[in-house]
């Protein structure tokens, strides 16, 4: 046993493992069938993924190379009789059997390495490896343009988002003169509840620096520190046509003679998504890209007989009351003359508030939108912040 422990402890040590299969149960009842073991790259990191195969499906893990070996070791004294190693340099046939010494026959190698799965990075509009000015300011990324580690979720964010911008460009206006000649005036978009503003400085970046589009960008929020210190970070880089002000979604306004043609709310806390759905819908705006939090409005408000052996648990309440506020959201915007999708955002390994509504103007006003939106409200007795939205 000693051995075959020494052949894998140094197939990982030396990366040479093309794939491990273990096969041939020592107990007809164990879950899984088989497992299988290759290598792969995340992040650019040699990990290996765990195949486990049952009956009706196949599931998946990864663990670094010096989480594999107490894994084999449990599998080869628990688990299965038969072992399948093909490494770069040779293959292992092993046999375990529980009386007599085991078997290990090796061969000449029969495999090559293959391209790595996960080998090949994903293409962001704001590639690693590349230094953005903003990025650095805000601490993502260092000079060399290496996003640290810890902030790898926002940056795969971040890059997510512009992926998002990207797929709604061809609904923002191209503004004209009465003359039909190219206008210079910009495209107004506010970001409301910015916060420190990654999201607000990389659409800035994209569409001014990458894209060369005429843009003016507000982000609100209403942290004085934040604001100081966004403003100052725009300025020190030169973002001349982006600006940060303190103030209330609800209470906002802004000039009745400028339209704004994109808004963004992401994480706007409970009903202050409503104000800023309300407001983008009322200025005209073309994109809404709004990823609410906290719904808590409905929590207190749904009532419904039949659904009360449900609701009386906390937590699918206020799952429940996340989602019917959203859907209604959802209603209310195709009401006005929107196409609507709900989108993931984030993974849900960073946080469970990963849903974008995503709404583009189409000026087709949906009765029958507005008509499931009352029949909505009026089963679950719920009268929703976006109702004001008329």
């Amino acid at each position: 046993m000693e051995k075959i422990i020494e052949i894998l402890r140094y197939s990982l040590e030396n990366e040479t493992l093309i794939k491990l299969s273990f096969g041939s149960l020592r107990k007809k009842s164990n879950l899984f069938k088989k497992t299988i073991v290759r290598p792969l790259l995340l992040q650019g990191e040699l990990c290996y993924q765990i195949e486990y195969h049952f009956t009706n499906k196949v599931t998946h893990s990864n663990l670094k190379k010096e989480e594999c070996l107490p894994l084999f070791e449990e599998l080869i004294y628990d688990t299965y009789k038969q072992i399948n190693l093909f490494c770069v340099d040779a293959d292992y046939q092993i046999l375990v059997s529980n009386t007599d010494k085991p078997k290990i026959i090796k061969k000449s190698a029969t495999k090559t390495m293959p391209q790595l799965a996960h080998n090949k990075e994903k293409k962001y509009i704001l590639p690693d490896g590349t230094p953005f000015d903003f990025l650095i300011r805000l601490g993502v990324m260092d000079n060399s343009g290496k996003v640290f580690q810890k902030h790898y979720a926002k940056f795969r964010q971040i890059n997510r988002f512009l992926e998002i911008v990207s797929d709604v460009l061809p609904f923002l206006p191209e503004k004209t003169l009465p003359d039909n000649k190219k206008s210079q005036e910009p495209l107004r978009i506010i970001d409301f509840g910015c916060g420190k503003a990654y999201l607000t400085f990389a659409l800035y970046h994209y569409l001014k620096l990458i894209l060369s589009k005429n843009v003016s960008i507000i982000g609100l929020d209403l942290k004085t520190d934040v604001i100081d210190f966004c403003n100052m970070i725009a300025e020190d880089l030169k973002y001349e046509e982006l600006q940060f002000l303190e103030g209330d979604i609800a209470e906002y306004s802004e000039k009745a003679n400028i339209d704004i043609d994109m808004v963004v709310t992401l994480h706007a806390c409970d009903t202050a998504t409503d104000y800023a759905l309300i407001k983008a819908v009322n200025w005209g705006a073309s994109v809404i890209l709004s990823v609410p939090c906290c719904q808590h409005e409905l929590f207190s408000q749904i009532s419904n007989d039949l659904h009360k052996p449900i609701l009386k648990h906390g937590i699918l309440n206020e799952r429940f009351c996340a989602v019917l506020t959203d859907g209604l959201r959802g209603l209310k915007l195709e009401e006005q003359g929107y196409e609507v999708s709900m989108v993931e955002f984030a993974s849900l390994e960073h946080t469970s508030k990963n849903i974008m509504i995503r709404a583009v103007k189409t000026g087709r006003k949906s009765a029958a939108a507005g008509e499931k939106y009352r029949r909505l409200k009026e089963y679950w007795h719920v009268n929703p912040t976006i109702d004001r939205l008329v």
